[in-house]
């Protein structure tokens, strides 16, 4: 039997796949539950796993190519003697593709089945049950171009994955730096921020460059997001109290994303309407506040890491967290649910010495809330004289079919109160 690997579905938005690189070459056993193939779906690369065992006879999409979603992109073999019968079929569906090719020679129809993915983890944890070796895809290549048994080896990503760094160690090879490096866009003032801007790239000059499949499917969401009535609300925030907690805490690994994500949730405590989103039967309330914050991707496109429940962690289990989502994003393997489960988003310029703007709200949320930078700014004093004051502005876009104008300037009110007048009671 003659089985089609058909390009799956990563993600409920996902219309069309690209391969990463192939695990397995033709010609190769394939066992049940190994990973055959590495795909890039809109914001992640994942392993697809072989619901069956068999021959991988053929390959029909190469690595760098696209297919659609329930398109063939491999043909799997059950014996020896149907291999060749395969790479026919294989011929005839790249012949077909193309306008020029002459009809092909009719072969045997297979028995079409969808070898559906099973990702190597879930949400970064490793899969002991199974027994499997958690690796990450480049890692697995590397692996197997360098001749690296992974039997018995350490890993020192995330959780325990193997990634390409410990492959190199293993070969005795010195390790090179991690891939395309995300720009998390998180500290409120450029003097405090653990990050830096993407290095500027040589720009093809005259050149048409294609969109990659992350930045199709931000094209994808802006899109869908015009078609929503919004509204900006400003509010100036000092932030004096916020940095002098910053200072006495940062040595114990929190991060100002997590002070802030921390602080946004406790109020959306406060402003459940906040927290909400506009469905065709009316207004969806959450039953939990999980804050996303957006990434820059080098390379273009972004990512919003999702910290679940944000209101329901200590502020350093919410930076451990962070820390985590922000290194597994470098190397796409976060789980769609880590950057599709937000239900309130931070976009924060400050940076980059931003001083304000409106963000574009995201789809299926009722809120986003803009974070320029920190600046010392000459303020009055509570007794009335001139001095000197650390603020920032922050602006939120609202859906306005769900939220008016006074519920966002009450939370912007709340978030304002804490952060200048009790930022201590984001450690409890």
């Amino acid at each position: 039997m003659i089985r089609e690997v058909f390009m799956p579905a990563l993600s409920s938005t996902m219309t069309e796949g690209k391969i990463v690189s192939w695990v397995k070459a033709p010609g190769d056993r394939v066992e049940k539950g190994e990973t055959v193939v590495i795909v890039e779906s809109d914001k992640a690369d994942m392993d697809v796993e072989s619901f069956h065992e068999g021959i991988l006879a053929a390959i029909v999409v190469e690595a760098g190519g696209t297919a659609p979603v329930g398109e063939a992109i491999a043909l799997l073999a059950e014996t020896e003697a149907e291999v060749e019968a395969a790479k026919q079929q294989a011929a005839a569906k790249a012949g077909s593709a193309s306008p020029s090719a002459e009809p092909a020679t009719a072969t045997p129809a297979p028995v079409a089945v969808v070898e559906a993915p099973t990702p190597a983890t879930q949400n970064g944890a490793a899969a002991a049950s199974s027994g499997r070796v958690v690796i990450s895809p480049r890692a697995r290549k590397l692996a197997k171009d360098l001749k690296v048994d992974l039997a018995g080896l350490q890993g020192s990503g995330p959780h325990g994955r193997i990634v390409a760094q410990d492959v190199e160690l293993a070969a005795g090879k010195t390790p090179t730096p991690a891939g395309p490096v995300a720009t998390p866009l998180a500290a409120v003032a450029p003097s405090i921020s653990a990050a830096s801007a993407p290095a500027p790239s040589s720009a093809p000059l005259g050149q048409v460059v294609p969109f990659n499949t992350l930045q199709q499917a931000v094209v994808r969401n802006m899109v869908a997001s015009l078609a929503v009535p919004t509204f900006h609300v400003g509010y100036t925030i000092t932030t004096d109290n916020l940095d002098a907690l910053y200072k006495q805490i940062k040595s114990k690994g929190v991060t100002m994303t997590g002070l802030l994500a921390k602080a946004v949730a406790v109020t959306l405590q406060k402003n459940p309407l906040l927290n909400a989103a506009y469905t065709d039967q009316g207004i969806q309330y959450r039953s939990g506040i999980n804050v996303a914050v957006a990434v820059a991707m080098e390379g273009g496109g972004l990512i919003t890491p999702v910290l679940k429940n944000a209101d329901q962690y200590d502020i350093y289990s919410l930076s451990r967290t962070w820390r985590d989502l922000v290194e597994r994003s470098r190397s796409k393997q976060l789980q769609p649910d880590e950057y599709s489960s937000g239900t309130f988003t931070l976009s924060n310029l400050g940076m980059f010495g931003v001083d304000r703007f409106d963000a574009i709200l995201p789809p299926g949320q009722g809120s986003i809330l803009a974070i320029g930078a920190s600046r010392p700014t000459v303020a009055a004093t509570a007794d009335g004289l001139m001095g000197i004051k650390r603020q920032m502005q922050v602006n939120i876009t609202c859906d306005h079919r769900v939220i008016y104008g006074a519920d966002a300037a009450a939370f912007l009110k709340d978030l304002a109160n804490m952060i200048e007048n009790n930022p201590q009671s984001l450690t409890l």
